[in-house]
């Protein structure tokens, strides 16, 4: 019966193909080190004579020394004659992403409007810092109806504002007035209807 590859174990590093993993998987189980030195170096030399790409112009030979010890699952006990990559450096763990375990309350009027918010609750009492106050607002109102259309109003947006300002912004709902906004999206019932001749 001729063996099948699908039968075989599966290669580490395919490109190589099975009988240089086999020599790979033979040299490992070599008792003696000097010979199983001596198998690596060879293998080493048949890998630059069929592979001559990996070696480079300048024959360096570091890549090969990198796949043979990985094609040998790191169990290649030999003196190499430079630097071969391990397990850790192959698979990495990543660093953990730091996420932000704070809530956020207002996410819904982004984290650009509050640092706004902030901003403009340390500027200095002027025209041009009530012309901002009120922009900002009618901006939250826009995004406030997005996110929860049926509870929108003046005065819960004045209340965000004085919270996320913590106190510095306190608006009168008697003195201002903020923009009315409608929901200007066409009704779709899902149906085309087609135009009679």
């Amino acid at each position: 019966m001729i063996p099948y590859n699908t039968s075989e174990a599966i290669l580490v590093l395919p490109e190589y193909g099975r009988n240089i993993q086999r020599l790979i998987d033979h040299c490992v189980m070599i008792e003696d080190k000097e010979e199983r030195t001596r198998c690596a170096y060879a293998i080493a030399d048949v890998m630059a004579t069929l592979f001559p790409s990996i070696v480079g112009e300048k024959g360096n030979r570091q890549k090969i020394w990198d796949h043979i010890n990985i094609m040998s699952k790191f169990e290649l006990d030999i003196d190499f004659p430079c630097e071969v990559i391990d397990k850790d450096q192959l698979s990495p763990t990543p660093s953990k992403i730091p996420y932000n375990s704070n809530l956020n309350r207002y996410r819904h009027y982004g984290k650009n409007i509050q640092e706004m918010i902030i901003k403009v609750a340390d500027m200095e009492n002027c025209v041009e810092k009530d012309q901002l106050i009120f922009l900002v607002a009618n901006q939250m109102k826009k995004l406030l109806l997005i996110h929860n259309p049926e509870n929108v109003s003046d005065e819960k947006v004045f209340a965000d504002i004085a919270e996320i300002s913590k106190g510095k912004i306190l608006i009168d709902s008697g003195s201002y007035r903020l923009n009315e906004y409608i929901d200007a999206s066409p009704a779709s019932n899902g149906k085309n209807k087609k135009k009679k001749k």
